[in-house]
């Protein structure tokens, strides 16, 4: 099968942007097949290749016995556990020859590189997916850690996208369940995209979300049929996941497909890469923030707000003593954060007087939004234990102790309003409390 979103390709949006997509997107049984086809109209005889060895040994013989005798270079990664960051890449690029296109094999921290590689070198990208583990095979960012923050990176969206149910049919369980746990996000990402264009008039596009909304809808129908490894199952998935890369794109911005519960799983992972602590897979981390940002938004709508309160809290934050403390919880990544901070200054005290009055006036219909979007605590931890994924710090390798500075951290991983920073504006950082039961 072969898809490009032309149903939804739009220059006259209501919301004032262009959405357009058109790279290639190859799923079905025995889609690497069509690998020489897509080379030929790309005019690619020479290639550079990237893969893991992990990677390389589910898909790699595949794809070197489609290229058909055309030209290419391989690195292949000698890692059992890649980190995205600026050795990778660095290794990835200087590793790197004169080819017509990039063709990487894997999944989430290959095709972040691999999108890199293509943007620096001004090539075309290709991806065969070898699992369906994540959201950003259609995403034209690549989610890396520089100087220790997790970030954001623009690179280059693939050209086309292969997704063959034979190859990713016979990825780990464990990476199935991680794709679908990415896919959960989407329930607090759309929440708090709304929310935020509530409180904020951010850009907020209706009929993006509605096609955020319909992939994952799409993904937790499929969820128990993907567990077993049901073709028809796996190749809804993917192609769940695809769309939201998509939506990303079409966006211009992550707002999509994450929130609160991507930035605590950057802060767990920013954490484990300074003190050397293992870390779980992305996707199995946001399943578990997800859980952990449904259980606090259930009791954020318990409260009333308190404007005396609230301006009180904020008029005595110590923002010098937070960042003393976050230095010391994330080391090196902090420093990029305090910095980024400087600049957005997100902590003004006339800003958050103005959001303050707006959020008052439409709380209701913020509490109206949660219960719109959210499922129930109890209906998602029910999907996430039908799926082996996390709904306990232990199962997902986090201490708790930790949590409720987790929460806090998220409100400086980047510029964007989450539920840690509504809870800072209503002056109610004992919602964190919340986490010791959690």
């Amino acid at each position: 099968m072969s898809f490009i979103l032309d149903s939804f390709n739009t220059t006259c949006c209501p919301c004032g942007k262009e959405h357009l997509f058109s790279s290639k997107v190859i799923t079905g049984s025995g889609a690497i097949t069509r690998l020489p086809d897509l080379l030929d109209q790309m005019q690619a005889d020479k290639l550079y290749l990237l893969a893991d060895k992990n990677t390389y040994a589910a898909a790699g013989e595949a794809v070197v016995a489609n290229l058909k005798g055309r030209k290419y270079h391989i690195y292949i990664f000698d890692k059992d556990a890649l980190e995205p960051d600026e050795a990778s890449v660095g290794l990835a690029i200087m590793h790197y020859r004169p080819c017509d296109a990039v063709l990487a094999i894997g999944s989430g921290v290959i095709n972040d590189i691999g999108k890199i590689v293509a943007a620096t070198a001004s090539k075309p990208y290709i991806i065969v997916g070898t699992a369906p583990s994540m959201d950003g095979y259609a995403s034209s960012t690549s989610s890396m850690t520089v100087d220790g923050l997790k970030t954001s990176l623009n690179s280059k969206c693939a050209d086309v996208i292969i997704g063959d149910t034979d190859i990713l049919a016979s990825a780990p369980i464990k990476m199935m369940a991680s794709g679908i746990g990415d896919m959960l996000a989407k329930y607090v990402s759309i929440c708090e995209w709304r929310i935020s264009h509530l409180i904020n008039g951010e850009y907020y596009c209706p009929e993006i979300a509605r096609l955020v909304r319909d992939s994952l809808n799409k993904c937790v129908r499929n969820a128990e049929g993907l567990m077993k490894r049901e073709p028809a199952a796996v190749e809804a998935v993917f192609e769940g996941l695809v769309v939201c890369g998509v939506a990303m794109k079409y966006a211009g911005l992550s707002r999509p497909a994450s929130g609160v519960e991507h930035y605590l799983s950057h802060v767990w992972d920013m954490r484990g890469a300074e003190l050397g602590i293992p870390t779980e897979l992305h996707g199995v981390q946001c399943a578990y923030g997800t859980l952990l940002a449904v259980r606090l938004y259930n009791k954020l709508v318990e409260f009333t707000p308190d404007r005396d309160k609230a301006l009180a809290y904020t008029s005595s934050f110590d923002l010098d003593a937070w960042h003393a403390t976050l230095s010391e919880f994330l080391g090196r990544g902090a420093k990029s954060m305090i910095e980024l901070e400087k600049k957005e200054d997100k902590y003004s005290l006339s800003a958050h007087k103005k959001r303050l009055e707006k959020i008052i006036e439409e709380f209701d219909t913020i509490k109206r939004i949660i219960s719109q979007e959210l499922p129930s605590p109890k209906e998602l931890e029910s999907l996430l234990k039908m799926l082996g994924l996390p709904t306990s710090s232990q199962e997902a390798g986090v201490d708790q102790k930790i949590l409720q500075k987790s929460f806090f951290a998220t409100r400086d991983i980047r510029d964007k309003y989450v539920l840690s920073r509504l809870a800072w504006d209503l002056g109610i950082p004992e919602l964190a409390l919340e986490l010791n039961n959690m």
